[in-house]
């Protein structure tokens, strides 16, 4: 599928765990730009939080406070404030069980220190080392800690809540999500830490906000890439054409991923990115091609051989051999496609074998190529051409379309890491679960549909105007 914006989560994606934009990550969002693909974010965090990277890394729009406020770098596009007569009983809820609580307004996230502690760097980073295994330990001592925490002030809350309040932070331990639920039943709860809880409107996300922006700005959650490593991330990467889980994800949010990248500390969205061929992560010996679907196929083979080639070169009589037999194994798939009988495939093969000999005359009373090397071009260029020309006169933009085959392929590695190959053919070989996760005919489906429906609203609003 052609990707047409990319979200990404702030803390745990976007950032590392010094609270830095690596350098690969902001040179992947300026190739990204160069290509017109809109970039945002999706995140916990309020509009204030986020201004500073929308700024210093030229990002179209964000998605804050979980859906509930929508920024671009100029304007706000969507707000959705709480009613204040939840806020207040949200409030008199955590007084009673002696939790505070932060009111997210447009300026920042007020009202708790102990929860502005938890989400600033230091306590984001010490989350994140505490090990599995004390991970009760520290939730018990956590507990006892805010039951001897003085009450907020009532009072100092509600002169924040005379401002519009978009979401709601409490502290509170993830066994205490489903009381609060009960409790509250319309609201809607998140969870990017296991200390604090996100209350907004019932309805809303991050992915129902991405979902505003592609109204506006004209593009589908199949045509979306986002990235995530938190539970409040999961409804967003389930939603998305492509979900990524940072490799310092939670678990189950690494089950409902599309694909698994390195962390955040070890460029994971330049890898994921380049996976999936929007940008590309050559050597320096790598000369950069003016057609990126060349680009795509080199990342592929880099991934797959370990190598490529910077050099031309003539194919030896049985590498030759082999990629021929590729590209007629895929004639013929084409070739079945077309036929509704098992006679009619049958008297197709048979025309087929006619053209095959048909053609080993032809070429054969022609003088050998004096260049092999440009023969062996000249060949494949034609044969490109041929293919651009088929898509012509389907009406089909095969670019896509090329995105999806180009994804499907990329999965193909196994839990080594590493390629495996057909020793007879020397086809790449699929991991056992390369169906279920990376098969790319229904992508391909979905993806014609849209092209098929497009055109016929196209041809539809020309049909009114011509009436009109």
């Amino acid at each position: 599928m052609a990707i047409k914006a990319v979200f990404f989560d702030i803390d745990g994606t976007l950032v590392n765990d010094r609270k830095n934009v690596s350098r690969t990550t902001q040179q992947a969002i300026a190739e990204l730009k160069n290509q017109g693909i809109f970039v945002g974010l999706a995140t916990g965090r309020g509009p204030a939080f986020v201004a500073p990277f929308m700024e210093n890394l030229g990002l179209d729009f964000a998605v804050t406070y979980n859906g509930q406020y929508i920024v671009s770098r100029d304007r706000v596009i969507y707000q959705n404030q709480l009613p204040k007569s939840t806020v207040y009983r949200l409030i008199k809820y955590a007084q009673e069980r002696r939790r505070e609580v932060s009111l997210g307004t447009s300026v920042g996230l007020l009202g708790s220190n102990i929860i502005n502690m938890g989400t600033s760097r230091f306590g984001q980073v010490a989350s994140r080392l505490v090990p599995k295994r004390l991970a009760k330990f520290v939730e018990r001592s956590f507990k006892n800690i805010i039951r001897r925490v003085k009450p907020q002030n009532l009072e100092a809350l509600k002169t924040i809540m005379r401002e519009p309040v978009y979401q709601v932070v409490m502290v509170a331990t993830e066994g205490e999500t489903s009381k609060i639920q009960e409790k509250f039943p319309h609201i809607k709860i998140t969870r990017s830490s296991p200390y604090s809880a996100d209350l907004i409107s019932e309805g809303q996300s991050k992915i129902k906000g991405i979902e505003r922006l592609g109204q506006i700005f004209d593009f589908e959650l199949s045509e979306v890439m986002t990235f995530g490593d938190s539970e409040n991330d999961i409804e967003m990467l389930l939603g998305s054409g492509i979900g990524i889980a940072m490799g310092n994800g939670t678990e189950a949010l690494k089950q409902t991923a599309h694909y698994i990248t390195d962390s955040n500390n070890q460029n994971g969205i330049a890898k994921a990115l380049s996976h999936y061929g929007l940008i590309h992560l050559g050597s320096e010996n790598d000369f950069l091609s003016a057609d990126d679907n060349f680009n795509k196929v080199r990342d592929f083979h880099r991934l797959m051989d370990g190598a490529t080639n910077n050099t031309p070169r003539v194919y030896g009589l049985e590498e030759a051999s082999h990629r021929a037999d590729f590209k007629l194994e895929e004639i013929v798939e084409f070739i079945y496609a077309t036929c509704q009988t098992s006679d009619d495939f049958e008297q197709a093969l048979a025309n087929l074998h006619t053209a095959l000999d048909k053609a080993a005359t032809k070429v054969q009373a022609k003088k050998h190529p004096e260049s092999p090397l440009v023969g062996q071009v000249d060949a494949l260029i034609d044969l490109l051409y041929l293919t651009y020309g088929s898509f012509v006169l389907m009406g089909v933009d095969p670019s896509g379309v090329f995105d999806i085959v180009h994804a499907a392929n990329m999965g193909k590695t196994f839990p080594d890491g590493k390629a495996h190959f057909d020793p007879v053919t020397h086809k790449i070989l699929k991991p056992d679960d390369w169906e279920k996760r990376f098969a790319p005919e229904p992508a391909i489906k979905r993806e014609v549909d849209r092209q098929l429906h497009k055109a016929l609203r196209r041809k539809a609003s020309e049909t009114s105007s011509l009436n009109d």
